[in-house]
């Protein structure tokens, strides 16, 4: 279950982008963009987020996923589409020449800290 080390990866980025100032800092809400490619199962992180991040600022925190499609760009006639499905060829000219453009992202965009 590689949901465990990026959990822990996630946690880490957020815990050192607190800044220093902030007193007794609690993050409420932890932003993410997840790629479909990146094969990361949506409950396995979460709970591998709420285990890693016991007695930590990001205790309790909610995590906001926005799950991004894989999109590709075929080389040959430059036509652009979204896949749902394990194929790769152009649909206009069943190429298989082919550039991912997005769906293997895995980012935090922002967080939320709670206010006392």
């Amino acid at each position: 279950m590689h949901e465990m080390g990026v959990a822990r990866q996630m946690a880490d980025i957020a815990l050192e982008s607190i800044p220093g100032n902030v007193v007794n800092p609690r993050v409420e809400k932890l932003y993410l963009r997840i790629g479909k490619l990146a094969a990361v199962v949506k409950e396995s992180l979460e709970f591998c987020f709420e285990i890693i991040t016991r007695d930590t600022p990001l205790e309790g925190a909610e995590l906001v996923i926005e799950s991004v499609p894989v999109k590709v760009l075929c080389r040959a006639c430059f036509h652009e589409w979204q896949v749902d499905g394990p194929v790769f060829t152009c649909p206009a000219c069943k190429d298989g020449a082919v550039e991912i453009l997005s769906g293997r992202e895995l980012e935090i965009t922002s967080m939320e800290l709670a206010e006392d």
